[in-house]
C-alpha cells in the first residue's frame, strides 16, 4: 500500500467503566464523595503590567472533598480487554484506490494481528497495561497528593486477588515485572488474544496522611462557553440540579471518567526516539501527541502510526514498531488515508486531526 484506505476506523478493544470515588471510614463503611457547588471570593493576580484592576475575584465553582470523618478515599473501576481482531469497523477505498488493494490491505492487517496474538510483543503490551494499573498512574493528581496507595485487582468468577503497593511499582520504566504483574498481564493478554472474556475489577485505597475533609480531584469538564464568574465544573454521577443559590449545593458524586483513566493506562510509549533523553513515557498516540510537552514526538515517516500502518505485510509484532502499532490498534482511532486532492490540503487533517479515539479526543491531562 502506498497510502492508507480512504476510510479506516478502528474501535478501541478496551471496555471499561468510570472510576467512582468513595469515602472510607474507620469501621470499613464507605459512602460516595460528593461534588459541592459553592461560591468563593479570592484575589486576582494577573501579569498585567501592574495596571490598576479589580482586586477581588468572585466565582462559582465545584469542589470535591472527603467526608470530615473519612480516613481515606477508595476509587474503583471495572475493565475488560477484548479480542484485538475485532477492532476494525470500517475499511473502504478512496476514489483512486480499487477494492483489490483494500482486500490485500485487510489481509495484511489480519495476518499481523493473528501473528501478534501469540507474540512476545503483545505480551509486553499487556504487561505494560498491568504495570500502569498497579502503580495507580490513573489516579492522576490524587496519586501525587497521597502518602500511601494500595491497589487491589480481582477477577470476575474467581476468588483470587492481587494487591500492589503503588509507590513500590515503577512509574516511568517497563521491565523486570513482578510475579503479580506478570499474572495480571497474562489475564489481560488472554483477553486481547480472544481466549477469555472476563472483567477485571480494580480498586485503590488512597491514604493522604490527613483525616477529614481533604480536597480530591475527579475529572474536570471542558466548557466551550463557560458562564461569566464560573470557575470550573467537575465530572460527576447522579447529577442534581442546583436549587438553592444562596448556599452550598450537592450536585453529584465525584468520579474519574473512563477516557481519563485509559489515557493513563496507555502511557507506556517508551519506544519513541526522545525517550532516551526524556526518560518519560508518553501515552500511545499515532503522532506521539503530548500535552505536557506541547509536542508531537512521532510526527515523522519513521515512527508515525499513519506510516507504520502501511507496513503490516512485513511488520514484526516483537519489534518496538510492532508493539507500538499493536498498542495503537488497541487504542482505536480513525486512520483515514491522504486526500485525493492534488494540493493535499486534507492530508494534514488526516494526519493530525483524524487519529482521535473513535469516541473521544485524545490525551486528556490533569483536568
Amino acid at each position: 500500500m502506498k497510502k492508507l484506505p480512504g476510510v479506516m476506523s478502528i474501535q478501541r478493544t478496551v471496555v471499561m467503566s468510570d472510576a467512582v470515588m468513595s469515602n472510607v471510614f474507620d469501621e470499613g463503611r464507605t459512602s460516595p464523595v460528593t461534588v459541592i457547588r459553592h461560591g468563593i471570593r479570592g484575589t486576582q493576580n494577573l501579569n498585567n503590567g501592574h495596571k490598576d484592576s479589580e482586586v477581588s475575584n468572585i466565582q462559582e465553582t465545584d469542589t470535591a472533598k472527603l467526608d470530615p470523618q473519612a480516613k481515606a478515599m477508595a476509587v474503583a473501576f471495572d475493565i475488560k480487554f477484548i479480542d484485538i481482531g475485532k477492532g476494525l469497523t470500517a475499511c473502504a477505498p478512496s476514489k483512486s484506490q480499487d477494492r483489490s488493494e483494500i482486500s490485500a490491505y485487510r489481509e495484511s492487517l489480519n495476518g499481523f494481528i493473528e501473528n501478534a496474538k501469540s507474540s512476545q510483543g503483545l505480551e509486553e503490551v499487556a504487561r505494560r497495561y498491568a504495570r500502569n494499573i498497579a502503580n495507580a498512574r490513573w489516579l492522576w493528581r490524587n496519586r501525587v497528593n497521597a502518602e500511601n496507595i494500595s491497589v487491589t485487582v480481582s477477577f470476575e468468577g474467581s476468588t483470587e486477588s492481587l494487591v500492589f503497593d503503588a509507590f513500590k511499582t515503577p512509574l516511568n520504566e517497563f521491565g523486570d515485572y513482578s510475579t503479580d504483574e506478570k499474572m495480571l498481564g497474562k489475564y489481560i493478554l488472554d483477553g486481547m488474544a480472544g481466549n477469555i472474556l472476563s472483567t477485571i475489577k480494580v480498586s485503590a485505597e488512597v491514604d493522604f496522611g490527613v483525616k477529614g475533609a481533604v480536597e480530591v480531584y475527579p475529572s474536570q469538564n471542558y466548557l466551550s462557553d463557560k458562564p461569566k464568574g464560573f470557575a470550573r465544573s467537575l465530572y460527576k454521577h447522579n447529577v442534581r440540579r442546583v436549587i438553592d443559590k444562596t448556599d452550598m449545593n450537592v450536585v453529584g458524586y465525584a468520579a474519574l471518567r473512563d477516557q481519563k483513566i485509559l489515557n493513563a493506562l496507555r502511557t507506556f510509549d517508551t519506544w519513541y526516539v526522545d525517550y532516551a533523553e526524556r526518560k518519560l513515557p508518553i501515552a500511545i498516540e499515532p503522532n506521539g501527541a503530548n500535552l505536557d510537552a506541547q509536542m508531537f514526538f512521532r510526527n515523522n515517516k519513521e515512527s508515525s502510526a499513519f506510516d507504520l500502518f502501511l507496513t503490516f505485510d512485513k511488520l514484526d509484532p516483537n519489534t518496538k514498531e510492532g508493539m507500538f502499532c499493536l498498542a495503537c490498534l488497541i487504542r482505536g482511532g480513525v486512520y483515514s488515508g491522504e486526500s485525493d486532492k492534488k494540493d493535499g490540503s486534507e492530508n494534514k487533517a488526516a494526519r493530525k486531526g483524524k487519529a482521535a479515539d473513535a469516541d473521544v479526543a485524545n490525551n486528556e491531562d490533569e483536568g
